[in-house]
């Protein structure tokens, strides 16, 4: 062994790292790029809000305190370590689960959908903290078992993702229960599941989807019947995806000008400000516009891959890897859907769209991101 001063001769830059204090930023535990993309992201969502919803400061106000409600879930949730996590996340999904049979048994509903379960002041919809809960679980219980997982634990992970998925299929949503199916799917693909399993998985799926035709809902037909032909009822069913591709198509390369859009300021675009916000955007800002937000999406998810790959254990990785991936999907559904690639099933575009619930769930998936990030830090010190 050498001294302490034969090692401070011989490695000075080492022996200074060693001595350094850890800045005040690192206190917080945050990842700096990634909270830096989210403020600018939400920027934007709320620069493009003021026009979508008419001018009208109401929305933009609430949007505003209901992000800032979401930035402190998230910084709340960036403290907590991932072992704190994984100790809660069976219980959390039994609790989940208990919520989604209350809201059979005892939820209110609107527009034909018992989705809510009421509280003193305000509705809650426990589908919203399942898609947390169920790739935290999976990603749980699959990080304590040898990877790649067994036909075994491939089958409870399956079982894990199917109870939750059928009871929000039931209430009926189902556009959220492919959703949240998918965050738990991810977590199987990055574990390594082997091919074989994968496309088992696909030859099952294409042959059930005669059955999931037969047990939709008339109007969830309407959608898939209007996205194949949108201008079979124009005025009826077909009207939302014409009115945004109409939008969309008008905007040119630099766009009409902010608040100048004809299709949403004469209300021609139905729900504007929450599900076809971005046709707002391809209208107003044109594709300049569209690929500034683009972008932004596309550095908050590469951040959230980086954190992921770098995580220093299993869980870590399979969290974070399947939450920013869950993301990117809603990205991706919004988009296609809007853009009449996707039928419309209802998925609000990610920190622009207005919305209260589906803003703090996603800042709590940042928080648990963060988490990830932070602990992989305080190893390393």
């Amino acid at each position: 062994m050498i001294s302490n001063r034969e090692f401070e001769r011989y490695m000075p830059e080492a022996h200074d790292h060693l001595r350094q204090r850890p800045s005040l930023w690192s206190y917080t535990r945050l990842d700096g790029w990634l909270l830096l993309l989210l403020f600018l992201l939400c920027g934007f969502g709320l620069f493009v809000l003021y026009s979508a919803s008419g001018q009208d400061m109401g929305y933009v106000t609430r949007q505003a305190i209901r992000m800032c409600a979401g930035f402190v879930v998230m910084v709340f949730l960036a403290q907590l370590t991932p072992r704190f996590f994984g100790r809660w996340a069976l219980w959390l999904y039994v609790i989940g689960v208990a919520l989604l049979v209350c809201v059979m048994l005892f939820g209110v509903g609107a527009k034909g959908a018992q989705r809510w379960i009421a509280l003193p002041g305000f509705r809650f919809q426990p589908s919203e903290i399942m898609k947390l809960i169920l790739p935290l679980t999976v990603a749980y219980y699959l990080a304590h078992r040898p990877l790649p997982p067994s036909f075994k634990h491939v089958f409870i992970s399956l079982a894990l993702i199917g109870v939750p998925t059928v009871l929000i299929m039931k209430q009926p949503d189902l556009g959220t229960s492919l959703l949240i199916a998918l965050s738990g799917v991810f977590v199987l693909l990055l574990s390594g599941i082997l091919w074989r399993y994968i496309l088992i998985a696909v030859g099952i799926g294409a042959a059930a989807l005669p059955g999931l035709w037969a047990v939709m809902k008339d109007y969830q037909r309407q959608r898939v019947l209007t996205f194949l032909d949108p201008e079979s009822d124009p005025l009826g069913s077909g009207w939302n995806i014409i009115q945004s591709k109409t939008a969309i198509g008008s905007g040119g390369i630099d766009g009409k000008g902010w608040l100048s859009g004809t299709q949403s300021q004469l209300d021609f675009l139905p729900e504007s400000h929450t599900d076809f916000i971005i046709a707002v955007v391809a209208e107003e800002l044109g594709l300049i516009g569209v690929l500034i937000l683009l972008t932004l999406y596309l550095l908050i998810i590469a951040r959230g891959l980086v954190i992921a790959a770098r995580a220093p254990d299993s869980f870590g990785r399979l969290l974070a890897g399947s939450l920013i991936l869950t993301f990117f999907v809603y990205v991706f559904v919004n988009i296609g859907m809007v853009s009449g690639l996707l039928p419309v099933v209802g998925v609000p575009l990610p920190m622009v769209s207005y919305g209260g619930t589906s803003i703090v769930t996603l800042m709590a998936g940042f928080g648990m991101i963060m988490s990830v990030y932070s602990y992989r830090t305080m190893l390393l010190k």
